[in-house]
Order: C-alpha cells, then sequence, then structure tokens
C-alpha cells in the first residue's frame, strides 16, 4: 500500500503510518544536535519520582523516559519504539532540550590497553538483530 490509499467515497488518505511520525516531529525531518549516532547512550535524568508531569509529553516521549532510565542505544530506542532512527532521534533531542534525558558517546571498550574485541562483537551481533 504505497502510502495514500482512498476511502470508499472517494478521498484520498494518507496512510497512518506516515502520518503518525510526521505529526510527533511537527514536521522536523532532523533533529536540532548533530552529535546523536545510532550507538548513542540516552540516560533519563533524576529519578521517577524527581520527574516533572508527563503532561504535553507525546505518548512516544514518555515511552523514551521510561525505557532509558537504565540507559539505552539510540537504535536500541528506535528499534523497541518500532519508528525510523531519524524520527527517535528528534525525540530524543526534544527530552535533551526539556532536561527530561542526558546522552553521552558510548564508552569505548578497552581492555589490557586495546579494545575489546569480545564485547565489540557483542554489540554488532545485537545490534544486528535490531
Amino acid at each position: 500500500m504505497g502510502g495514500h490509499w482512498t476511502d470508499d467515497l472517494g478521498y484520498e488518505e494518507a496512510d497512518d503510518s506516515l502520518v503518525r511520525p510526521y505529526a510527533i516531529t511537527r514536521g522536523r525531518t532532523v533533529p536540532e544536535r548533530g552529535d546523536l549516532g545510532l550507538i548513542t547512550v540516552v540516560t533519563t535524568v533524576g529519578s521517577q519520582d524527581d520527574q516533572p508531569s508527563d503532561r504535553g509529553l507525546e505518548p512516544e516521549h514518555q515511552a523514551i523516559v521510561e525505557q532509558c532510565r537504565g540507559s539505552a542505544a539510540v537504535a536500541e530506542i528506535a528499534a523497541a519504539l518500532d519508528l525510523p532512527v531519524s524520527v527517535t532521534k528528534i525525540l530524543i533531542d526534544d527530552l535533551v532540550s526539556l532536561g527530561r534525558v542526558t546522552v553521552r558517546p558510548p564508552l569505548v571498550a578497552r581492555e589490557n590497553g586495546g579494545l575489546n574485541v569480545t564485547l565489540l562483537q557483542a554489540v554488532r551481533d545485537g545490534l544486528r538483530k535490531l
């Protein structure tokens, strides 16, 4: 089904799978931050009791805040929400601006002065499963 469909009266309407991401990003196609990569780590700020009200947040924003209480990579968040990574990055950017989450680059896995290849392979395999 292309992205549009025609109802019984002949009106053409956009497919919901395309409209929802457009609506939750308010038409934005890229985040303001340029440092959000697939393996950027996102963590919720403070405890659940410290968080301000979720009023005004989209359900997807709320899901990100909840998922990132234990930290998660951008790719993991996108997979859990079943949203394109580009949309997920915009939502994360919104939450950073609101002070609800923080982002950081992944920690470099080092072992005895070199890269921990086993850990990196496990991460690669996990991302492939997404």
